[in-house]
């Protein structure tokens, strides 16, 4: 029987997520106070999984989580509040290696636990059965601790098809598609982006409404481009990327003045918001296939793995990242299996791949310019 341990200061909750774990999960569970028996549990518990509250007494989430991660690394799903603050906070936890984040219910806790009660056992299952990636966070930690260097993981060559470059082929848009491991791969992807990169990238991570605005000035602070929340329609343009404002969809469209990027109200027939499979089907409608490239990421279930088929069928471009450098291969891993990747790549060479299809040589610069000498 796997172990599920819990560490919430609150008693109301630790009773509440030991029933929903282990009446209905089947986990064997141990409930916990605070970070500091958290940690002596670590050892003698030896937790498959934990979820982990942020406010505590005596050692905070975030503290607890470095050193989890430090001596045991152990799935860990946090539960945070819907305030910007606990958006800030949950980020700074995802960085440090959490795998993934449950809304803490508020109100009558009886009522709102119950809401949550699917999401929970959903993501409490994924998460164990997640790859924990080396977090640069935890990596900063540590090195600022010892005075030591992280250690760099070694990326495998690309799996898939070599397609020729679209350097020179006019405006287009990258759709990436992402979920559970999201925040920190997108952390590893975007700021890559250099600073001339010619089109445009749009972003569908599925992600509670309050949090994205957030998460846009995170990934701001770290990227040469411009990063902005889809949070109104606004121009389509080369050089930014937008992020699909969370608990609603995100789509691409055409207008007079040329293609612009607009939330859209949640639809009620996909599972998952911001939907990637809307935001994919809406550019397929919009705009030249050409034009469009997608980007499967680490996530579960199959979010845009369908659309994204459609994409690869009409003769447009996809990559899907590959298993070993997911959190969970649900998403990319669909797309694979529904042989809709052009390419399968560790998360460390994808914006190298768009690149080269999209960035003309130096050579080709020259030509263009008129300054290349014969």
């Amino acid at each position: 029987m796997a172990k599920a341990l819990i560490v919430d200061d609150s008693a109301l909750m630790r009773r509440h997520l030991k029933e929903i774990l282990a009446a209905k999960g089947g986990y064997e569970v141990l409930a916990v106070r605070n970070g500091v028996e958290a940690l002596e549990a670590l050892e003698s518990f030896k937790p498959d999984v934990i979820t982990l509250d942020i406010n505590m007494p005596e050692m905070d989430g975030l503290t607890c989580l470095s050193h989890i991660m430090a001596r045991r690394p152990t799935p860990v799903v946090m539960v945070s509040s819907l305030t910007e603050r606990g958006a800030e906070v949950t980020f700074e936890a995802l960085a440090l290696g959490a795998v993934d984040f449950i809304h803490k219910p508020d109100g009558t806790i009886s009522l709102n636990v119950d809401r949550i009660e699917k999401e929970m056992l959903d993501k409490v299952r994924s998460a164990q059965r997640a790859r924990l990636r080396r977090s640069s966070g935890l990596q900063q930690r540590l090195r600022n601790q010892t005075g030591g260097s992280g250690t760099e993981s070694r990326a495998r060559p690309p799996v898939g098809t070599a397609l020729p470059s679209l350097a020179g082929g006019g405006f287009g848009v990258v759709i990436i598609g992402v979920s559970t491991g999201g925040p920190g791969t997108l952390e590893d992807v975007l700021p890559a982006f250099p600073a001339d990169f010619p089109w445009a990238v749009v972003v569908a991570q599925h992600m509670p409404g309050s949090f994205t605005a957030v998460f846009a000035r995170r990934l701001g602070d770290m990227c040469r481009l411009p990063v902005v929340e889809a949070a109104q329609m606004m121009p389509l343009k080369p050089g930014v990327i937008y992020i699909g404002k969370g608990d609603a969809d995100v789509v691409i469209g055409k207008r007079a003045t040329g293609w612009v990027v607009n939330p859209m109200p949640s639809g009620s027939q996909y599972l998952w918001h911001p939907s990637v499979a809307r935001l994919v089907d809406s550019a397929l409608h919009a705009m030249p296939t050409e034009s469009v490239i997608g980007v499967l990421l680490t996530g579960m279930g199959d979010d845009g793995a369908d659309s994204m088929c459609e994409l690869k069928r009409r003769g447009g471009r996809t990559i899907a990242q590959d298993e070993a450098s997911s959190v969970i291969w649900g998403m990319p891993g669909e797309l694979v299996k529904r042989g809709g990747a052009n390419l399968v790549l560790p998360a460390g060479r994808i914006t190298g791949q768009l690149c080269a299809w999209l960035t003309p040589s130096p050579a080709a610069k020259e030509e263009r310019l008129g300054t290349r000498k014969s």
